[in-house]
């Protein structure tokens, strides 16, 4: 129990001090008394909360409680003299002090692992404001009514869609489909913010990066549309295209390994290679074009509700197509029901084609039938590329991907 409290006042003055320290360096340019709270002020408020949680179940929750607002009424005492000294109207110092202070108690009464979560958030939270501000004193219209319609997507219509089969043959489920609908704008409108906060070139390839990890089929769809509105910017869509398709064949080698470990061993020769290619492509496209050459963009419209919805269609053609590929050939064909599926998502028969094995499939079987998927969904991309993008986009793509299938096809002559 000694030690246990030791760690816990000492995360509660961890805590104190990481604060202390961003708002001090925020504040680096402040003479010597001209601060409300520094680095000493918000170790021991965070330090102060630490030591109630220790008192309440002595002295029972009085006590702590007047301390609390004794220290509450302390911080709005200093803050008020600021204001009227400094014409500073901000309430952040106040309230991350106060923050503070709770995360100190915290630490003591509750889990440790999420208040420390917490302290980093909230860190981040206040470092973060000159990005902040800059954005939104860009942010327009546009910009917001494409949240309020990706919120109003996600919080109003996705609950009441009905999470089961409509259809007669079982194979449209609205509610997925509007979820995956909802997964294309969201992507369009994350990537649209990472371009405004850190410029055309470095948000197109933060966002390929990152949309690889959610969906790199809609990713390449918003990529290509934009290519199309901002043609000077196709070689760094395509560049963040690349390093998307990077990411969704690395993340169909850690659904193999967490699932069924046997599989990855012979699926890793497959789909590493090609990995590795479009990583490459993507790097050096994006760093032989010139920052300065990137010009200003501005989608005409950040979510792209049209695109999304055309995506939602082709999903759901594609499971029409893959239910009745199993009706056609059956379970044994499994290479052709791979394939089909493939071409609209890669997880979906990564999931089902390992959880197979090894009692009703082999490891090199089902390894084979997952890379037939994961060439048919570079396949599709490649063509809706070639569909909806410009042309200098969908050219980059299609020889990144024409590198990446040889190189996977290298593996699989090496194994």
């Amino acid at each position: 129990m000694t030690t246990e409290g030791f760690q816990r006042l000492s995360l509660a003055l961890a805590i104190g001090i990481l604060v202390g320290i961003e708002r001090g360096w925020q504040e680096r340019k402040a003479a010597a008394g001209e601060r409300v709270a520094g680095i000493r002020t918000y170790g021991l408020s965070s330090f102060l909360g630490g030591l109630c949680g220790f008192l309440q179940p002595v002295t029972g929750p009085i006590l702590p409680t007047t301390i609390f607002v004794f220290f509450c009424i302390t911080i709005l005492v200093f803050s008020s003299m600021q204001v009227a000294r400094d014409k500073d109207y901000s309430a952040t110092a106040a309230i991350a002090a106060i923050t503070v202070f709770v995360l100190g108690f915290s630490a003591v009464v509750a889990d440790m692992t999420t208040t420390a979560a917490g302290a980093v958030a909230i860190t981040v939270l206040l470092a973060a404001r000159e990005p902040l501000h800059g954005f939104l004193r860009r942010l327009t219209w546009l910009e917001l009514r494409a949240a309020l319609i990706l919120l109003t997507m996600t919080v109003v219509i996705l609950p009441i869609l009905p999470d089961e089969p409509i259809d007669p043959w079982q194979a449209i489920n609205p509610f997925e489909l509007w979820m995956m609908t909802i997964l294309v704008g969201a992507v369009s409108f994350a990537g649209y913010i990472l371009i405004r906060i850190a410029g055309a070139r470095a948000g197109i390839l933060m966002t390929g990066a990152s949309g690889g990890i959610v969906s790199s089929t809609a990713l390449t769809l918003s990529f290509a549309r934009q290519s199309i509105q901002v043609p000077a910017l196709s070689s760094l869509l395509s560049a963040g295209a690349m390093l998307a398709g990077a990411v969704s064949l690395t993340r169909a080698l850690l659904i193999c390994g967490v699932i069924a470990p046997a599989v990855l061993w012979d699926l890793a020769p497959l789909l590493a290679p090609a990995a590795a290619a479009f990583a490459i492509g993507g790097g050096l496209t994006g760093a032989l074009r010139r920052p300065e050459d990137s010009p200003d963009f501005s989608p005409r419209n950040p979510l792209e509700v049209m695109v999304a919805l055309r995506f939602a269609l082709v999903l759901a053609v594609v499971i029409i197509l893959t239910r009745a590929t199993l009706v056609v050939f059956g379970t044994s064909s499994l290479p052709v029901l791979a394939f089909v599926t493939g071409l609209g998502d890669l997880d979906a028969i990564t999931l089902s084609v390992a959880k197979l094995t090894p009692i009703q499939l082999s490891a090199d079987a089902a390894a084979r039938a997952i890379a037939v998927a994961a060439f048919a969904n570079l396949l599709a991309k490649a063509v809706l590329a070639a569909i909806m993008g410009s042309l200098a986009y969908a050219v980059r793509l299609a020889i990144a991907t024409v590198a990446a299938a040889l190189a996977g096809l290298a593996g699989f002559l090496m194994t």
